[in-house]
């Protein structure tokens, strides 16, 4: 699905950034500017801040910065098109799709309509289920005896689900209403000669743990029994909502933590991450019942840059943790780290920092083994390194674990240690695996190639790199259509004071300084005065991006920063100094122009002497101009 550019610059232009970033982040006004804790970093003094007339966030800690669509990717972990749709239903816009046909627009608005429609009917139901915790103390009396108190059972809405049958006849007054059966909540027989088939809860006499998306609406469930009835653990089924291979239990409740923390535990029960939460890791998640997938690990690398696996010393832990790895691979990319943590076979976490305490098991998982050890250890498991044939075993076992890395300087250290490992030099494995590796490389994600899902364009406030910097080597100063280009974009409105000559010396420019100058012109009487966060995203793919981005950009790293005030004033004062100078050149141009016809042309002398009036004119406002400075 394309999303039309116009309405990408539409929605960042009527959206505010404040309020979008205000919802995750408390923010005090400081000048002309919001200011607050940076909720990609952890820091104690406020370097966040968040622009209303540019329409953009910049960290002066970590350099992230972006626009509201980039917040709600990089803050919510939402994926491009979620974080358009999910903007444009704040404002009440509906988002055009260039490339799908009339059937398939309302085949995804149905879809999207359905969603919401069943995450009510979940929500709907959970709040039923945490009622009926309160009135059944057989479920308190096993969460207390977990060790999970009232608010963090607040925290993650648990419940209970009664033993009954039908206890959801009682909340739902259409008990054969399809959403029931379609959302997961009740199981309907196959029809009898009559056409009516038996339905009944799916859950029955379970605590319920609510599973949340990344906006924190309920798509599923998990239960857990009270005794040790099987199956112990039940989840909800696949649903238009809900996919166990993509969704993590507690992600919702973990984002800030994992920032917080620097790091993402992930665990293998919904009890550990909520006993986790209650022994002071709040930053843990869990897989739901199935082996981790790249599904799973890109969406835990929207969050944060280190990510710690613990599971259990068994081999069912060891195979589990393969299974990790393999799903880790594609990510592992040089800013980035993986750990596995194995666990003594009596335990988990929740007994373990009971029995050894919280600093334990902190020393425990930054001692975690790192992927690349674990990735050489399982390439050489089973393999006799003592044996020609078992080092070319290994070679083999290491090929496609070593060719799913993406290129960077990890992938050619581990290419080393492989070949030492395996008694050959660097090239000649190199030379073995490098044809094969490259032909079946997997193809990097949307996100890896730093594009937008669904957009294939280059995204704003990128979080996992460090921000850019720049280069310490001599560099040309900017020239009189950067600066101009810079005030311009800083403070569009200033394009309608503009007198037409300027406007049309700016648009005549040549180059990429022109085709810019032309298309403010144009934006301006298609959309009015825009910020620079919008015009950003309207100029996307255009020749003159990266002149503007360029011109855009202060030597931090980051945006412009922000005029107000005596500065604002200032900026005005320099924009008209700067095309003061600017038409002086041209006028001169034209003078010479005029020098020229003089012996063909009567008038060329007159248009001269014109031309130097308006010169001398010129330089005595810029001389007025020079003094006042």
């Amino acid at each position: 699905m394309t999303i039309p550019a116009s309405f990408i610059q539409e929605l960042i232009a009527r959206a505010d950034v404040v309020e979008i970033v205000g919802r995750y982040v408390q923010l005090k006004k400081a000048g002309a500017n919001f200011m607050g804790l940076c909720p990609f970093h952890g820091e104690k003094s406020p370097s966040f801040s968040v622009s209303p007339t540019k329409q953009f966030y910049h960290c002066f800690g970590c350099g992230v910065h972006g626009n509201a669509i980039g917040f709600l990717m990089e803050h919510a972990g939402m994926g491009f098109v979620e974080a358009v749709h999910d903007l444009a239903g704040q404002y009440g816009l509906q988002v055009p799709e260039d490339d799908a046909s009339p059937e398939e627009r309302a085949r995804a608005a149905g879809q999207r309509q359905k969603q919401a429609t069943l995450s009510e009917v979940l929500e709907k139901a959970g709040d039923a289920y945490k009622k009926q915790l309160r009135q059944s103390p057989a479920a308190i009396d096993y969460l207390k005896g977990r060790g999970v108190s009232g608010e963090i059972a607040r925290q993650f809405g648990i419940g209970y689900a009664p033993a009954g049958w039908r206890t959801l006849a009682g909340v739902f007054p259409d008990y054969d209403d399809p959403l029931l059966a379609e959302s997961g909540l009740v199981i309907a027989g196959e029809p009898d000669d009559n056409g009516d088939g038996k339905r009944y809860d799916r859950f029955r006499d379970r605590v319920m743990f609510p599973i949340r998306n990344v906006k924190g609406e309920c798509i599923g469930f998990g239960g857990r029994v009270l005794g040790d009835e099987k199956p112990k653990y039940l989840n909800s089924p696949e649903t238009p909502v809900f996919s166990k291979g993509r969704e993590l239990y507690g992600l919702y409740e973990a984002r800030a933590a994992f920032r917080e923390r620097g790091y993402a535990l992930v665990t293998e029960g919904y009890m550990d991450v909520v006993a986790l939460a209650q022994l002071g890791f709040p930053n843990a998640v869990a897989t739901l019942g199935t082996a981790c997938t790249p599904e799973h690990v890109q969406k835990l690398f929207r969050f944060t840059e280190s990510v710690v696996f613990s599971f259990d010393g068994d081999a069912a832990g060891r195979r589990a943790a393969r299974k990790a790895l393999d799903g880790a691979l594609p990510y592992a990319s040089d800013v980035r780290s993986v750990k596995f943590l194995f666990l003594p076979a009596e335990h988990d976490p929740d007994s373990f920092i009971r029995e050894f305490g919280a600093d334990a098991f902190a020393r425990f998982v930054n001692e975690a083994t790192p992927l690349s050890r674990f990735m050489l250890e399982a390439a050489r498991e089973g393999c006799d390194l003592g044996t020609a044939e078992g080092r070319a075993h290994m070679a083999s076992n290491a090929r496609p674990l070593w060719s799913a890395l993406p290129e960077g300087a990890l992938k050619r250290q581990l290419l080393g240690e492989i070949a030492e490992m395996v008694q050959l030099s660097t090239q000649e494995l190199s030379e073995l695996w490098t044809p094969a590796a490259a032909a079946r490389a997997p193809a990097s994600s949307p996100r890896e190639r730093g594009e937008s899902e669904g957009y294939g364009r280059p995204r704003e406030g990128r979080r996992a790199s460090a921000p850019r910097r720049p280069s310490r080597g001599r560099t040309l100063p900017p020239g009189r259509a950067d600066v101009a280009a810079r005030l311009l974009l800083s403070n569009m409105a200033e394009w309608e004071g503009l007198s037409h000559e300027l406007h049309g010396l700016l648009c005549d420019l040549p180059g990429e300084h022109g085709q810019l100058f032309a298309w403010l012109d144009s934006q301006l009487h298609e959309h009015g005065v825009q910020p620079w966060a919008a015009l950003r995203e309207g100029m996307r793919g255009t020749a003159f991006e990266a002149l503007a981005e360029r011109v855009m950009t202060s030597p931090d790293g980051g945006p412009v920063g922000e005029a107000e005030g005596e500065q604002a004033a200032d900026a005005a004062r320099e924009l008209r100094n700067v095309l003061d100078f600017m038409l002086d050149d041209l006028l001169k141009a034209q003078q010479s122009e005029a020098i020229g016809a003089v012996g063909s042309d009567p008038r060329a002398l007159q248009r001269y002497k014109a031309l130097e009036a308006r010169r001398l004119e010129l330089r005595a406002r810029l001389q007025a101009g020079s003094n006042l400075a």
